[in-house]
């Protein structure tokens, strides 16, 4: 498989999950335990809103994936939010995460995709710092 379609086709998975969990797990509600989990950390009454604040992030991020506006900022600020967001999640709600602690090799796992993807799969912008050095 050439580089560039495989580059293509992880874009669009990654924007697809970050859809999924800001559209149908936290607008939508179709994922309670989202909205408990914020409820939890931030001990909070407005957890729905604030739920629901992330989830349009969240589908802007997606939106940012798919448009690959300075995807190596993308990437890094996409590995940032989640290994922070698991971090803490991991450290303050295991028993609330999908797969409790082993939630975080999962995080490990999307931010390595990410990293891959913007960093290596990407040849097009691979070979345009290439030929600026």
């Amino acid at each position: 498989m050439k580089r560039s379609t495989l580059h293509k086709m992880i874009t669009i998975i990654l924007a697809s999950v970050w859809l999924i969990n800001g559209l149908y797990c936290k607008i939508l509600n179709k994922v309670p335990r989202h909205e408990a989990i914020i409820a939890h950390i931030l001990n909070t009454e407005h957890s729905r809103i604030l739920t629901i604040t992330i989830g349009l992030s969240e589908v802007c991020m997606a939106i940012w994936v798919l448009t690959q506006y300075k995807q190596k900022w993308n990437a890094i600020i996409q590995i940032a939010i989640v290994l922070i967001m698991n971090i803490i999640e991991f450290t303050l709600v295991p028993e609330l995460l999908l797969w409790h602690k082993f939630n975080i090799v999962f995080a490990l796992l999307f931010a390595a995709i990410v990293y891959l993807n913007s960093f290596h799969f990407n040849k097009k912008e691979n070979n345009n710092h290439a030929t600026k050095a």
